[in-house]
C-alpha cells in the first residue's frame, strides 16, 4: 500500500497537534492542578437547615482579610440576606439547597455556581473593587424565582 507523501505529511502534522493538545491538557491537570474537582461533598437535603455548618449563617473572619460564609439557597431566598464585605477581602462561599436546584451568580464577577440538593458547593472570590454586587439565582426554581436576589456591599 502506497501513501502519498502529502498524506503522510498531514498525518504527521495531525498527530503532532493531537500530542501537543494532550500534553497541554496533562500539564494543566496534573502540574497546574486545574482539573475538575475529584471529591464531592454530599449532605442530606432535609438536614441542611439543622446542620452545624449552615446553622451559623454569618460572615466569619478566618484570616487576614479572608472570610467564609455558609449560604442556604432555598425557595425563594438566600440565607443569610445582604452582606457587607471590606474591599480586598477574599470570601469563601459554601452553598447548599434543601429543596430544588438553584443558581448562585454574583454579577460583575466570574462566580457562577449551580447549587444542587444533596451536594455542597464551594467557591471563593476576592472583591478588589468597592461597590454593590448583586447575587442572583440563575437557575429557574419556581414561581418566585425572579425575587431571589441579595446584595453584597463592598466598602
Amino acid at each position: 500500500m502506497h501513501i502519498h507523501r502529502y498524506e503522510k505529511l498531514w498525518l504527521i502534522i495531525g498527530s503532532l497537534i493531537l500530542l501537543v493538545f494532550l500534553a497541554i491538557l496533562a500539564i494543566q491537570t496534573f502540574y497546574l492542578e486545574m482539573g475538575p474537582p475529584s471529591h464531592a461533598e454530599m449532605m442530606d437535603p432535609q438536614e441542611v437547615r439543622e446542620s452545624e455548618l449552615f446553622a451559623d449563617a454569618e460572615l466569619t473572619e478566618i484570616g487576614d482579610n479572608e472570610y467564609e460564609i455558609a449560604i442556604v439557597a432555598e425557595m425563594f431566598a438566600f440565607q443569610p440576606g445582604d452582606l457587607e464585605i471590606p474591599a480586598g477581602a477574599t470570601v469563601h462561599f459554601t452553598l447548599a439547597s434543601p429543596d430544588v436546584t438553584h443558581g448562585f451568580k454574583i454579577t460583575d464577577t466570574n462566580v457562577n455556581v449551580m447549587v444542587v440538593p444533596g451536594h455542597i458547593s464551594k467557591v471563593s472570590h476576592t472583591f478588589h473593587e468597592a461597590g454593590e454586587y448583586l447575587i442572583l439565582c440563575n437557575e429557574y426554581c419556581g414561581l418566585g424565582h425572579e425575587f431571589m436576589a441579595n446584595t453584597i456591599t463592598v466598602n
